[in-house]
């Protein structure tokens, strides 16, 4: 079978993701779609390495399930500290030029690569496109790393050194979901990615995708990569990957085997078609789709509202489980008697991050000491008003991301004695959570959050 693709798919990829120090030499280039976030300030807007536990856990080699010592817990906390503080991960991808694929060569803008899972999968898909990665937790960790060994601290150095691994694969699954977006918005599909060192993809062939990776770019490297002789890479928590590209959708939605769901541990992707095979025994998650196809959540408040709230009404309490309470404290006023204010108290608890944080349970309730709710208008003695807000669980049971597709009434009342005026507070609670957790916008430590 031979496959050919000459040009572009479309607009051509190249994105550079910086956190903390920025790379010399590097420019933007306006001319290029960009599949990750674009280059931001150091004031937070560029989203942190978001590890997940589990994953972590995974490879540091402990089971499923299984609870860490007080120590592990120490040097598992101290490494994300750490690397919060001093890593420097970046991520760099562009759209290859051209696709051929002749027997059991892969070829890519001419240059010949032998992997079979790779030609498998850009035959069973008729691909059209692929995208060439790089990402890398960066050097300073390498060197820390080799500093920690040196001071024959090897606790430290391992957990380290695992962090690192567990930051790569996560920079090479954020990669991945933002594929999805762009391929998704322009008609096609992302396949799940090969990498050199991946079976049937000799590790010796790594420098030759490195150098093609270089030398079809408009801008250089965000950061410090090279291949040894053996193959590997320097620093060596780095990956290069290869993503194809079809239009042929039909084929990626009915071969299991050609959607990277099933590996991509990015569980609230709105593009997911699959769950996630390697993850926690949760339940199949299904489809998810924001009301749009941008890379950032979609709300119908303000940000700014949202990032205040979250700051200032906003509580967090986290379980060992991985399930966690979110209390959010409105403050309003009644619409009559001169405008009472009151204060009325939502309790949410959800589910664990790789469950996609399904609302458990949901209450509202006048905040303890607050009279003015008994000003409202349909205020009853007998309690009728207070059970139907009591009664109110709105998506009960569904992922936290939900909201974001909820349509209800708007209706800014203050108080809360109509259905549609309760909804409408209720979705910016929602919100204001699904903001403090999932919002890329909302810098480390904005919201307050306790365990």
């Amino acid at each position: 079978m031979k496959l050919r693709k000459s040009g572009r798919t479309d607009d051509r990829l190249l994105s550079s993701v910086r956190s903390r120090v920025p790379s010399p030499g590097a420019t933007d280039d306006g001319n290029r779609s960009s599949v990750l976030p674009p280059r931001l300030d150091l004031a937070g807007a560029v989203p942190e390495v978001d590890v997940l536990d589990p994953e972590y856990h995974r490879l540091l080699g402990y089971p499923r399930g299984a609870v860490l010592s007080e120590r592990a817990q120490e040097l598992a906390g101290w490494a994300r500290t750490w690397y919060r503080a001093n890593g420097q991960p970046w991520v760099y991808a562009r759209e290859a030029g051209d696709l051929e694929v002749v027997g059991d060569i892969v070829r890519l803008e001419g240059v010949p690569f032998r992997s079979l899972r790779l030609r498998g999968l850009l035959e069973q898909a008729a691909a059209g496109g692929a995208v060439l990665v790089a990402a890398s937790a960066g050097s300073a960790l390498e060197e820390e790393a080799q500093r920690l060994w040196r001071e024959e601290k090897p606790d430290e150095y391992f957990f380290l050194e695992v962090f690192g691994s567990a930051v790569v694969e996560c920079l090479i699954t954020m990669a991945g979901a933002r594929l999805c977006d762009w391929a998704e918005s322009r008609g096609m599909a992302v396949l799940p990615h090969d990498s050199p060192g991946y079976p049937d993809w000799d590790i010796g062939e790594q420098a030759r995708l490195l150098e093609l990776l270089r030398q079809g770019g408009q801008q250089p490297l965000p950061g410090e990569l090279e291949t040894l002789d053996s193959g590997a890479l320097r620093p060596k928590k780095s990956q290069l990957a290869v993503f194809g590209l079809t239009r042929h959708t039909e084929r990626v939605r009915r071969l299991t085997e050609l959607s990277p769901c099933e590996n991509c541990s990015y569980l609230p992707c709105q593009f997911r078609r699959a769950p996630y095979v390697r993850g926690t025994d949760a339940a199949p998650i299904e489809t998810v789709r924001f009301v749009t196809f941008s890379a950032a959540p979609v709300y119908s408040t303000n940000r700014k509202a949202l990032r205040r709230w979250a700051a200032e009404r906003l509580t967090i309490t986290y379980r060992d489980d991985g399930t966690s309470d979110a209390r959010f404290r409105y403050q309003g006023t009644t619409c009559t008697n001169m405008g009472r204010p009151l204060e009325f108290d939502y309790q949410v608890s959800l589910g664990r991050r790789e469950e996609g944080y399904p609302i458990l349970e949901a209450r509202c309730a006048p905040a303890p000491g607050d009279t003015g709710h008994t000003f409202m208008c349909q205020y009853d003695a007998d309690g009728k008003l207070l059970a139907a807000v009591d009664a109110e669980k709105p998506l009960l049971g569904h992922p936290l991301h939900e909201v974001l597709a909820w349509r209800r009434p708007p209706d800014a009342a203050g108080c809360y004695c109509e259905t549609a005026s309760r909804q409408h507070k209720w979705g910016l609670v929602l919100e204001t959570i699904h903001y403090a957790l999932l919002g890329p916008e909302s810098p480390a430590g904005e919201t307050p959050i306790r365990k």
